[in-house]
């Protein structure tokens, strides 16, 4: 993986774990509302495995994720790509939704890097 600031580290785990808590928040009111949940568990473990491992790659925190586990989440990850940036593409310049979505592309990419990097040592 890439070399990362500290301040860049710190900014993607909490992208993630803010990330995490509105998916927890949607599962909850969709549950509630009857509403069809699969996208939103499907997103939501992704966004675990992805802060999984940014965590083990930077603090060495063990994880049980399995190898389709990690395929799994980097599909995910990945197609969320064009609906951020497209998204990112429509904000003001210096705004605090961009730089939020900024911060989420950056974690969601490194996060796709330590599964790529961790995928090929697990497969070596």
């Amino acid at each position: 993986m890439e070399s990362v600031s500290n301040v860049d580290k710190l900014e993607s785990i909490k992208s993630f774990q803010s990330t995490i808590r509105k998916l927890e928040k949607t599962l909850a009111t969709m549950t509630q509302k009857g509403a069809n949940t699969a996208l939103v568990k499907k997103r939501l473990k992704a966004s675990y495995i992805g802060l999984a491992m940014l965590e083990n790659v930077w603090n060495q925190r063990l994880h049980h994720y399995t190898l389709e586990d990690l395929a799994e989440a980097r599909n995910v990850l990945t197609g969320l790509f064009p609906s951020i940036e497209n998204s990112y593409a429509k904000l003001k310049a210096g705004s605090p939704q961009k730089t939020l979505l900024e911060r989420r592309i950056k974690a969601l990419d490194l996060a796709v890097q330590a599964i790529d990097d961790l995928s090929n040592g697990i497969a070596k």
